[in-house]
């Protein structure tokens, strides 16, 4: 897992149990730089996917263009959930 930990601010944070026998995750809307992220985030370690919220919304899905580095914000989000949780 990446070190750095980026600056970010946490605006809604949410728990999932994913149905009677899904992995459980987290859901998370940031704002990192000039843009808002949502982040999936499962329990297991090194598992996190974040995108960015105005391309998803304009259908973009593609990686390499809506595809940020989830080992980057992985660290500081679960820091996160602590406080909450």
């Amino acid at each position: 897992m990446t070190r750095y930990s980026p600056e970010l601010q946490v605006q809604a944070a949410s728990r999932h149990r994913n149905g009677m026998c899904g992995a459980p995750f987290h859901v998370v809307l940031f704002n990192h730089e000039d843009s808002r992220k949502v982040a999936i985030v499962f329990d297991a370690p090194d598992h996190c996917a974040v995108l960015d919220v105005a391309k998803l919304a304009a259908g973009d899905i593609a990686f390499g263009s809506n595809s940020w580095r989830g080992d980057v914000f992985e660290e500081t989000l679960r820091h996160h959930f602590k406080t909450i949780d």
